[in-house]
């Protein structure tokens, strides 16, 4: 099994792409769920976090761990983000400044830990990658559920304080669930959509819808700190962290640029900064060092010449 050639599940260009050139996202693979009463029971120091700062469907688990004071239960692996023919790679094979080494099994790279629980797996070699010490194997690769547990189920564990943030209010479930709906295929992965298109047909369609679903969100945010309800939700974190990689990333090397956030968008970049620069949840989450070195670096059939931009300048405006 070692020696199998797993470079079509580790090398971001060898994604299959629709007869038509437009991209489509593999769903993730590992779909358990930490649930008191289960096999996997919320437990302090059972599970572990590998993420990469550079990686917006990542830096979610990154962010809600933190607002929800997690950080002494659930530790953290960040991987370098020069994510070449292997896939994201630990320190121990590129040294790169704030990554670090494996510190559970010395893996060289993500795809080892894949392999190591699931030596027949076929997907995509992603990070965030919830580990479970204790059972040695991946609970969950799916941003969007990591999340939802550790706004829940960690609550009894925690200082009241954090266990009253909620970011899934019951109240509000309806609205988050029909927002998640559009922004995530047209904002989240529409991005995507315009950046890995190999037509000009499939680039065009993604990058209208994108700006569209950016205008439509111009007008929520209007006079508003939150998307719902007045309170910081999961969709604030989940559109965040595309935000906040538009105008150093997606403007640029996705060709997402009919108009950047800064300029274009008052609202909306009201809105990031203010998350940005009052809650350390955001802020420390955010490397633009690693941000822009992975996009830039890791897609060569984009970027062969794999020059990092120096701008925009600043990465983030002050609020």
């Amino acid at each position: 099994m070692a020696n199998r050639d797993v470079s079509n599940q580790t090398d971001i260009s060898k994604s299959k792409m629709s007869a038509d050139g437009s991209f489509n996202r593999a769903p993730s693979s590992f779909r358990n769920f930490i649930k008191k009463g289960s096999q996997f029971e919320p437990e302090a120091d059972r599970y572990h976090l590998y993420v990469s700062y550079a990686c917006p469907w990542a830096t979610r688990a990154l962010i809600v761990r933190k607002l929800k004071g997690l950080e002494k239960l659930i530790s953290v692996t960040v991987v370098s983000p020069r994510m070449g023919g292997n896939g994201w790679p630990f320190a121990s094979a590129d040294p790169f400044p704030e990554a670090d080494a494996d510190p559970l099994y010395k893996a060289e790279h993500i795809k080892d830990l894949y392999l190591r629980c699931a030596p027949d797996y076929s997907g995509r070699f992603t990070v965030p990658v919830l580990w479970d010490k204790k059972l040695e194997t991946i609970v969950n690769n799916e941003s969007s559920e990591i999340i939802r547990m550790f706004n829940s189920e960690f609550n009894d564990l925690i200082a009241p304080e954090f266990a009253s943030v909620d970011l899934y209010p019951e109240a509000h479930r309806k609205e988050i669930d029909e927002l998640n709906e559009w922004i995530y295929p047209t904002v989240n992965n529409g991005v995507y959509r315009s950046g890995f298109a190999t037509s000009q047909a499939a680039y065009e369609t993604a990058v209208k819808e994108l700006f569209a679903s950016l205008d439509k969100l111009e007008k929520l945010l209007t006079g508003k700190d939150y998307i719902v309800g007045n309170q910081l939700t999961e969709c604030d974190v989940r559109l965040w962290v595309t935000i906040i990689r538009f105008d150093p990333v997606y403007v640029g090397h996705f060709k997402c640029n009919i108009r950047d956030i800064r300029n274009g968008y008052p609202a909306i970049n009201e809105w990031c900064k203010k998350l940005y620069w009052n809650s350390d949840a955001f802020k420390s989450s955010t490397n633009f060092d690693h941000i822009k070195t992975h996009y830039y670096w890791s897609h060569p059939h984009l970027n062969p010449t794999r020059n990092v931009p120096v701008g925009p300048i600043p990465h983030i405006q002050p609020l």
